[in-house]
């Protein structure tokens, strides 16, 4: 990994890290899909100004089923469950929670290629395990009702991550902007039927609410995992997904910062757990 590739992977979790941020701005006046659907819409009118603007090849035909898994996968299903998480969780606890998709990859690897997993493999599980346990069994005391469900949403959301690096790591030949812009694509057209039937908000959401959806659209979304797609392609799915490892020192700071969100012993521990 050069010093370009590690620069890069830290202005990717800044940006990464502040998306719980926007979330939690956002959600409270949205419902989930209707967030969602603004944020993936956002993201792909981008990319497509990308890929036209550069002239490259997109070839939809071709890849449209590797679209509709990844968009699936590691937009649509874990887009909408950190939104629903983030109308009651803190920022900092939803970024820790996302730092746990390397340990789902392992898992789900383990299971694609049908390798034991190594006893050094199962202690840092069972390692990660513990710090997300620890933070959200202290959380789920503090927070308002419904706070179980929204780590239930947000772990299922970083297990949907694992699933969509393990099909990452398989796809060879799609440039990076065609995974982006084909991902969001496909996102938005599988949660356009959901927020179809997800009720709007009853006024104009203020203007924080929708620079903050803007920002997890055009930055979050659509800068962001054009990004990541370049870094899978020169450094491997497995050096760019330590990426993951930063996020949670972002999303902390960043909620301290700017949602005054306390840092607790115990969101430091699992931090460290989970790291």
């Amino acid at each position: 990994m050069t010093p370009s590739h590690a620069l890069r992977l830290l202005t990717l979790s800044a940006i990464w890290g502040a998306s719980f941020l926007f979330m939690r701005l956002s959600a409270p006046s949205l419902a989930p899909a209707v967030l969602v659907v603004f944020r993936v819409d956002l993201a792909a009118l981008f990319l497509a100004g990308v890929v036209w603007y550069t002239q490259r090849p997109f070839e939809l035909r071709r890849n449209a089923p590797h679209y509709l898994i990844l968009g699936l996968f590691n937009a649509a299903i874990p887009f909408t469950l950190f939104a629903y998480a983030a109308k009651t969780a803190p920022a900092a606890l939803l970024a820790i929670l996302n730092a746990t998709a390397p340990l789902w990859a392992a898992v789900f690897g383990a299971a694609w290629t049908r390798t034991p997993l190594t006893a050094r493999t199962l202690l840092g599980l069972l390692l990660g395990i513990g710090g997300v346990a620890l933070l959200a069994g202290i959380e789920t005391l503090t927070l308002p009702a419904g706070a179980g469900l929204a780590v239930l949403a947000a772990t299922t959301a970083s297990a949907s991550y694992g699933v969509a690096t393990q099909y990452a790591r398989s796809l060879t030949g799609i440039a990076p902007h065609a995974n982006a812009l084909g991902s969001m694509s496909a996102a938005t057209l599988l949660l356009l039927l959901l927020a179809l039937f997800s009720p709007l908000p009853g006024e104009l959401p203020s203007a924080t609410v929708l620079l903050s959806v803007a920002a997890l659209g055009v930055m979050c979304s659509g800068l962001a995992i054009l990004m990541y797609y370049r870094l899978i392609a020169e450094i491997g799915a497995v050096q760019a997904l330590t990426v993951t490892y930063l996020i949670p020192v972002f999303g902390i700071l960043w909620g301290a910062l700017f949602l005054g969100e306390r840092i607790g012993w115990h969101t430091l521990a699992a931090s460290l757990a989970v790291l």
